[in-house]
């Protein structure tokens, strides 16, 4: 067999070979790699480039790889296990700031300049020193920052309110094609998705993405970017609707001059004012 042929399918092989071995040894992103997984995947990469151009033996090439396949594992194997071999592989998390104050001797032990630690604090949003309470450097290279609560951006906890679970929104169309799985796991179906799309003007060969939320919000995008299409409200709409209702009972409690119905609308009303505190956190956020 001819020395290219042999290496083409050598390439081949490898190739496929060395995706089942990066999906066994687990999915890592580049950027949340710490030193020892990133010069890992670099060797494992090396062995098999040097194998598929035949500079070193097939045999000897096939064990220096499953020696550094299954090597990884099991200590990801004993890490899980035990805090002294993960530590040992992964290292520890170096504490830069804290309680307000630059931790200068544990930047020297991580190679920061003052430079370097004010761009990595800049990347989080926090521009200004006085504000970060605690910063630490994770095992990644990564650094995890605290702001001051004086800094911390409000939220609804702060404000004592309540705010209804935000579930993960569904993609019902990709490239001007309806998904019927999604729209499965949302209760939903393409009849309802038409009717949607009807009251937009839209047809859904002229949709890029449609994705629909939680709440029934149909937000779509098209690859005509000149056509406006209105963004629906569910949760506005219904609010408004009990606010018409309890409007409308008002009125008929003003213009009836039965007492007894005249009760009867005023009772109403309250209970649906009563709703209307209830679900206001929920449809107004």
């Amino acid at each position: 067999m001819k020395d290219w042929l042999i290496i083409l399918l050598r390439s081949i092989s490898l190739f496929f070979l060395t995706l089942a071995v990066i999906r066994i040894i687990g999915k890592r992103q580049p950027s949340r790699m710490n030193p020892f997984n990133f010069a890992n995947y670099m060797v494992i990469a090396v062995i098999a480039a040097l194998i598929s151009v035949n500079v070193i033996n097939l045999v000897f090439g096939l064990i220096a790889l499953a020696v550094w396949v299954i090597t990884p594992i099991a200590l990801d194997y004993l890490a899980v296990k035990s805090k002294w071999v993960h530590d040992l592989i992964n290292g520890k998390p170096t504490i830069l700031i804290k309680d307000g104050k630059v931790m200068e001797e544990n930047l020297i032990q991580v190679r920061y300049t003052g430079e370097e630690l004010l761009r990595e604090l800049r990347s989080k949003n926090a521009f200004n020193l006085a504000d970060v309470e605690f910063a630490i450097m994770e095992t990644t290279g990564d650094i995890s920052v605290l702001m001051k609560s004086a800094k911390k951006p409000v939220t609804p906890y702060d404000l004592g309110r309540k705010v209804s679970p935000q579930p993960e929104p569904e993609t019902v169309i990709l490239d001007g094609n309806i998904l019927n799985e999604p729209l499965a796991n949302l209760g939903l179906n393409q009849d309802w998705l038409k009717v949607q799309l009807e009251n937009m003007g839209v047809s859904p060969d002229n949709v890029f993405i449609g994705q629909v939320d939680g709440s029934g919000n149909l937000y779509i995008d098209l690859f005509d970017d000149a056509l406006q299409v209105p963004i629906p409200k569910v949760k506005e709409l219904i609010y408004a609707n009990l606010e018409k209702c309890q409007a409308d009972l008002i009125a008929f409690a003003l213009d009836t001059k039965d007492p007894q119905m005249k009760e009867i609308y005023v009772n109403d009303a309250n209970k649906i004012g009563k709703v209307k505190g209830k679900l206001e956190p929920y449809l107004l956020r």
